[in-house]
């Protein structure tokens, strides 16, 4: 715990697993920080990660964390930043092994690598039934036993205190699984400022903090609605936190970068996965975002006061992935004269095929779409909206029956061939039936996961 700082600079430069890897070098070049955050994970990359490492041992984690490391390790020595990022997905150690073989690369000695577990629960989920926990799905109210044959990763969502606890015991780089994505930036905040659990106003605080900044530049011009006004998209300045021990705290950029932060920009971001607006709720806190007030205080810096928060509840959320039968989708671009009422026939063709061959589908599992005439925001073209010159037609069927699925790939490249003229443009080779993964959010108690932290010095 450190008591001496009464502003710290948190920013995060990973939105998701796939996110620029420029956004988290370019941070650490264009000004100064003390924590950077990387945010790899949502829902479906659990599973993912899952069955990577059940093909492996060694896998299960985001690879992309340990190239970036890679690259940015002279500069976040040189300016003692601190790393905190959920790259540990299912096998944390693993990615912990694969970041200290990256410091003995660069002859970096005496950093602490802090691993954080206790969220991956996969191989208790019987006995934690056996104990009364339902985990009945948020959604539906179904009970887990249902699916439980199908489940694939089964995580609960930690909260900040865990990562607060490896920074107090020295850790530069913090990796860890499943956890909240506002946790990534309230941990250094908690770590820095001494909050304790009782601390409710700043821990809620924290959390709005994080929220703002846990998608990366969402919060300053990318994806936002009014995109014509935001500056030099192509190198939009990626977020960062000035937060003060009180709670209170400053969105901003690196000077000289693209794009814009504003109350527009920063509440575009707010609504963002918003649920309850007055009950946003996280293992730490909930947090009240009908609460607080945002404040243009100069050019690219928003502050943010007034935050509250209510205590937390007793349970945590559970994000649960579990194997929902299979999917097959292809797509032909169909060009020139007549595009559309071309491929519809060619919706239709694919359909008597495969009827004459036995295979019929339901119109539930069933997908078709014509990209290019209105499918992306059905009923907003006007009636009379000219025909498009071209369409990609999308098909697509799913259901429990693999080798149903299957057959449907057959049918569409012949299309080429055997439908009407212009249907060219064939991408992706023959579709293939895959595994559709599905999401179950549940709820647990708290009392019956055990958090651990570990931390190794290189």
């Amino acid at each position: 715990m450190t008591q001496g700082k009464e502003m710290v600079r948190v920013a995060n430069g990973q939105g998701f697993w796939g996110d620029s890897i420029l956004g988290a070098v370019r941070l650490t070049e264009e000004g100064p920080l003390d924590y950077l955050t990387l945010d790899y994970l949502a829902e479906v990359t659990m599973s993912i990660m899952q069955k990577l490492r059940s093909r492996d041992p060694k896998k299960g984690y985001a690879t992309d964390f340990v190239a970036l490391i890679d690259r940015i390790l002279p500069r976040m020595v040189e300016k003692n930043i601190k790393v905190i990022a959920n790259a540990g997905g299912v096998n944390p150690h693993a990615c912990k092994d694969a970041i200290m073989a990256v410091l003995k690369k660069h002859g970096q000695t005496g950093i602490g690598v802090a691993v954080v577990e206790g969220d991956d629960i996969l191989g208790q989920l019987d006995a934690l039934m056996a104990t009364g926990e339902e985990f009945r799905n948020m959604d539906t109210g179904e009970l887990l036993r249902t699916v439980r044959s199908q489940v694939t990763s089964a995580n609960a969502y930690l909260g900040a205190f865990p990562i607060a606890q490896a920074l107090d015991q020295g850790a530069q780089i913090v990796i860890t699984g499943r956890g909240t994505d506002p946790g990534l930036v309230l941990g250094p905040l908690i770590h820095e400022f001494g909050w304790k659990t009782s601390d409710l106003d700043q821990l809620a605080a924290g959390t709005v903090a994080g929220h703002i900044v846990e998608c990366g530049v969402q919060c300053t011009g990318g994806n936002f609605t009014d995109w014509k006004s935001i500056p030099n998209m192509a190198m939009l300045g990626y977020p960062i936190i000035e937060a003060h021990r009180d709670g209170t705290f400053v969105v901003t950029k690196h000077d000289g970068t693209g794009g814009r932060v504003d109350r527009a920009t920063v509440t575009h971001q707010l609504a963002y996965e918003m649920g309850d607006p007055a009950r946003y709720i996280t293992p730490d806190v909930i947090a009240d975002f009908t609460s607080f007030e945002l404040e243009e205080i100069g050019p690219d810096r928003v502050r943010v006061r007034g935050v509250r928060g209510l205590p937390a509840t007793d349970t945590y959320k559970v994000s649960m992935s579990y194997e929902d039968g299979w999917k097959s989708v292809g797509q032909l671009t169909v060009s020139g004269p007549d595009a559309l009422a071309k491929a519809r026939l060619c919706s239709e063709v694919v359909w008597k095929r495969l009827e004459f061959d036995g295979y019929t589908y339901s119109p539930e599992e069933r997908l078709v779409e014509y990209v290019g005439a209105g499918v992306c925001h059905a009923g907003m073209l006007p009636a009379d909206t000219p025909e498009p010159a071209e369409v990609v037609l999308r098909l697509g069927v799913k259901g429990p029956d693999r080798e149903k699925v299957a057959r449907f790939g057959s049918e569409l490249v012949p299309l080429v061939t055997s439908g009407p003229p212009g249907v060219t443009g064939f991408a992706g080779g023959r579709p293939k039936a895959t595994e559709i993964i599905g999401f179950w959010p549940a709820l647990m108690d708290k009392s019956k996961i055990e958090t651990r932290v570990t931390l190794f010095q290189s």
